[in-house]
């Protein structure tokens, strides 16, 4: 928070506002998302050309290889994600393509998922208590719990997950964070589109136990923000990681592109309200990365696995530059985001072994 005096007519005036290097940020809310398990290599150079056609993790090679192939990976990865790269590389920041120098590494050492969305969310690692996936509530306080017990955040943020142990990730019994997470319906006063999303996920169950498919957890999402207007809101959206472990490439692939969909569908409905148009910033992320050798390490990750710890990062946002993708040389952490989340809202964070702010974001 930086403090003006100005002496107008004999008296002396303070004005207060959020600022970094000498501007006044416009960030009035925030779209926390991850995409659990997507490889920096897709989101970089698209799909990849050892599995795209091949027929052990593809059902139909010529029809993936038509819908997502092409020799210039530029357009490659515009075939993939084009949301990603006609608006965010042209008017935010992509941090991760290691081809260029630009790293983004996990500080934990497990390189799955709990430990890596405890990291995102509190903004430091914690292997000896964050050790599995099992349902324990995190005794560490996230971001998400900080800022919804300061004073112009409180019952205004909310988060929305397709994995059923986001409730105990974000510790929602402790926190006060509203959590809709796996199979859970909308509850309260509930809009006919929520209505009728209950109905559907009671009879679409999709192919896990533990996770929903994203399309209920991205229009609950949406459902939310139409209604209740959120000043934070945190959706992870499950399905690149399961499929990847199915071995389903294609599905894989189809998932990434659907969830960039979601991405357009959230910006865009943002840039057309008031509360959110201009006000807001999108950072997106991933949990951990996953294997590259042997092919087959594709589908998994963990501490076992070489580059499951290699993540990237995307932002756009207006008090973001436009960098586009990132090509030079810088280390970042995931251990950063949960930081530079609470100061983009102008509220210093005040976990002491939080990673610090990218500064880049805000510049």
């Amino acid at each position: 928070m930086r403090m003006i005096l100005i002496r107008r007519y004999g008296i002396i005036m303070i004005i207060a506002f959020a600022s970094y290097n000498g501007f006044a940020q416009k960030t009035e809310n925030i779209f926390l998302i991850t995409l659990d398990g997507l490889r920096w290599q897709e989101l970089f150079y698209g799909a990849d050309s050892l599995l795209v056609d091949d027929s052990g993790y593809v059902d139909d090679p010529e029809g993936l290889t038509t819908q997502f192939w092409h020799a210039d990976y530029n357009k490659r990865r515009e075939m993939l994600m084009p949301f990603v790269w006609n608006t965010i590389a042209k008017k935010g920041q992509l941090y991760g393509n290691r081809k260029y120098g630009s790293k983004v590494n996990c500080t934990n050492q497990r390189w799955f998922s709990y430990p890596g969305y405890n990291e995102i969310l509190t903004g430091f690692a914690d292997d000896n208590r964050i050790n599995s996936n099992d349902k324990i509530n995190n005794p560490n306080v996230t971001v998400l719990e900080f800022l919804n017990k300061h004073k112009d955040f409180n019952g205004r943020v909310v988060a929305f997950g397709s994995w059923n142990v986001f409730p105990y990730i974000i510790n929602e019994s402790r926190s006060g964070v509203p959590v809709n997470a796996g199979f859970e319906k909308a509850g309260g006063k509930i809009t006919e589109q929520e209505k009728l999303l209950n109905k559907l996920q009671e009879e679409v169950r999709g192919p896990w136990e533990e996770v929903r498919l994203d399309v209920f957890t991205h229009h609950y999402a949406m459902e939310e923000l139409k209604k209740n207007n959120p000043r934070v809101l945190y959706i992870a959206y499950g399905e690149t990681d399961d499929f990847a472990h199915d071995g389903a490439y294609d599905q894989y692939l189809k998932s990434a592109q659907q969830t960039d969909a979601y991405l357009k569908e959230l910006w865009v409905y943002a840039q057309s309200q008031e509360q959110y148009k201009g006000k807001t910033t999108m950072i997106i992320t991933t949990d951990h990365g996953r294997g590259t050798v042997p092919k087959d390490s594709w589908k998994d990750h963990g501490s076992a696995v070489p580059n499951g710890g290699e993540i990237w990062i995307a932002v756009i946002g207006p008090d973001t530059s436009a960098l586009g993708e990132l090509k030079e040389e810088g280390q970042y952490y995931q251990n950063q985001v949960a930081r530079t989340v609470s100061e983009l809202l102008g509220v210093e964070y005040t976990a002491k072994k939080a990673g610090p702010l990218i500064q880049k974001i805000l510049n």
